[in-house]
């Protein structure tokens, strides 16, 4: 149960940078919604494999590359996931693409990364 929590707290902060990325893209700089949702993405995938990895799941003793190799696999799931489930919110539900944004991110963490994160990426044998 400890190890989920800290998992879904590195989530939660991954996704506020992710969020954050992707609003500041928005609002500020122009960008499409979508690419700027995809974009931060990105930006939370790396900061949540660096908490998982020496804060959740406490595994760096592995391998980095092995892990980063696992976790990039697992990742463009999560990023396909993401922008599909925010296309799709946004322009089939006409949901704003904030809130688009706070739904998908929730939902694939819990139900997507979490497991394949403690099952796979950051295994601990």
């Amino acid at each position: 149960m400890k190890t989920f929590i800290k998992a879904n707290v590195a989530s939660i902060i991954a996704s506020l940078c992710d969020f954050l990325c992707t609003v500041i893209l928005k609002e500020f700089f122009s960008v499409n919604a979508i690419a700027a949702s995809i974009l931060g993405t990105v930006t939370g995938g790396v900061i949540n494999f660096f908490i998982g990895r020496y804060w959740a799941f406490k595994v760096d003793n592995k391998s980095i590359s092995s892990q980063g190799k696992r976790y990039f696999v697992t990742w463009v799931g999560n990023l396909i996931l993401n922008a599909l489930g925010v296309y799709l919110l946004i322009n089939y539900t006409g949901l704003n693409y904030k809130i688009a944004k706070i739904v998908i991110l929730l939902t694939v963490a819990v139900a997507y990364n979490y497991p394949l994160q403690k099952k796979y990426v950051f295994k601990n044998n």
